[in-house]
């Protein structure tokens, strides 16, 4: 089978006992696995009510009503992962062993602590488990506690990714988050009791109403928590959203760029002098502490493989990404039936994941290696350095304090270069 016929086979006649159905990797795509960053990224969809700004992939009970549940997930998931672990032995090798494991969501603090072990279980007896792997789930503030932490610490969870959103009740409202405001730090506080020494604080920033002596609000709390990584993401308001609706009827007023960008410097200011230091433009870690970077995002933005499992998860192996099918579900069912649930594939062109090398790695702490541009794009790269956007450093373009505010507009620059 060629390339251009990755991800449509949708036929039963090879059973996921043997070689499984539904994808099929190029030789080109295999023939690097287990020579570059592998890890696993496990979707969630379950979450017990819907905030008005995401447009993830999620359900509610009410949604999803008696089509789907945590269990039925649960059989599909191990199916899909042990269907995963045998397509990469086609490599010549064996299936790579996860360096990084990443449970998101979703709410997957909404299995439980023995949904969790399940999980990572299921990864163990898949693909497996390499020394130190760096093993993360995300986990909604108001269903954990003490026992929860102490728990899927045992199970083997190595990093807690806290969602906190901000400490005003106000701006909480707008986001339709239902968590109260001083429980994101004291479950991180209960996280590094029960022994994590890594845990990680989401802020949103920008959001309607908010004020700066909110955010400061919500950087005191983060700084109380003793967190060793903040991640801060601009309010983005996504089409079909509960809050592009309330924004369209004039209800609320849409983010505003220039109060976007004071905001980011705020953050940053705060943190910088707590002994933080960004890595990337949206995270934050412990300056003198390599290991409380997210490993599992940087092998995204470093180009390695991962297999992502769970309905509407996208992986990526050798210039191969493919996509899961949304609904839970189905997604169970075509497991079932001994096919990988796969929606759809495309593979990247040079073009593409130059591109995509570009994107990504101009937005690291590291640069973007300038040995990678053609002529064009180093004459571009040279216009950014000259706006003061950006500065040469180790043969690599790495982003100014200014240039971070204007990261998007750095890389059509450099990119848009190499047609001039």
């Amino acid at each position: 089978m060629n390339s251009t016929e990755i991800g449509r086979r949708t036929g039963t006649e090879i059973g996921i006992a043997g070689r499984p159905a539904g994808l099929e990797l190029p030789v080109s795509a295999l023939a690097g696995v287990g020579t570059r960053p592998f890890g696993v990224y496990v979707h969630v969809p379950f979450c017990a009510t819907r905030c008005g700004y995401c447009d993830f992939n999620t359900y509610t009970a009410g949604e999803l009503g008696s089509a789907a549940s945590p269990q039925s997930w649960l059989e599909g998931l191990r199916r899909e992962l042990d269907a995963g672990a045998r397509l990469l032995t086609e490599s010549g090798r064996p299936a790579p062993a996860a360096e990084t494991v990443f449970v998101g969501g979703g709410t997957p603090s909404l299995l439980g602590a023995d949904g969790l072990a399940q999980v990572l279980d299921a990864i163990r007896d898949s693909f497996g488990l390499a020394p130190g792997a760096e093993v993360t789930t995300e986990s909604n503030p108001e269903s954990t506690s003490t026992e929860f932490f102490s728990s899927i610490r045992e199970a083997g969870y190595t990093r807690v990714s806290l969602g906190m959103q901000s400490a005003a009740p106000h701006v909480l409202a707008v986001l339709d988050r239902t968590h109260t405001p001083g429980r994101p730090v004291a479950a991180a506080k209960e996280a590094r009791a029960a022994g994590f020494g890594h845990v990680n604080l989401d802020l949103i920033y920008g959001t309607p109403g908010e004020r700066d002596a909110d955010l400061d609000a919500s950087l005191d709390a983060v700084l109380e928590a003793g967190v060793d990584h903040v991640s801060a993401y601009a309010l983005i308001v996504e089409d079909g959203t509960a809050l592009a609706r309330r924004v369209r009827r004039g209800e609320l007023p849409a983010p505003d760029d220039d109060v976007l960008a004071s905001r980011y410097e705020r953050i940053d200011a705060r943190l910088a002098d707590a002994g933080m230091t960004w890595y990337e433009v949206s995270n934050w870690a412990k300056a003198d502490d390599p290991s409380a970077r997210c490993a599992h995002n940087l092998g995204y933005w470093d180009g390695g493989d991962w297999w992502g499992a769970g309905p509407g998860a996208h992986s990526h192996v050798g210039g191969v990404r493919w996509w899961n099918v949304k609904h839970p579900a189905r997604y169970a069912s075509t497991l079932a039936d001994g096919v990988l649930p796969v929606a759809g594939s495309e593979h990247l062109t040079a073009e593409d994941r130059h591109t995509e090398l570009v994107m990504l790695t101009v937005r690291l702490r590291t640069g973007l290696p300038l040995s990678e541009l053609d002529d064009g794009e180093r004459e571009a790269a040279e216009t950014v350095v000259a706006d003061g956007l950006a500065v040469e450093r180790d043969d690599h373009l790495v982003l100014t304090d200014r240039g971070r505010l204007l990261a998007d507009a750095v890389v059509r620059t450099i990119l848009l270069g190499a047609d001039d």
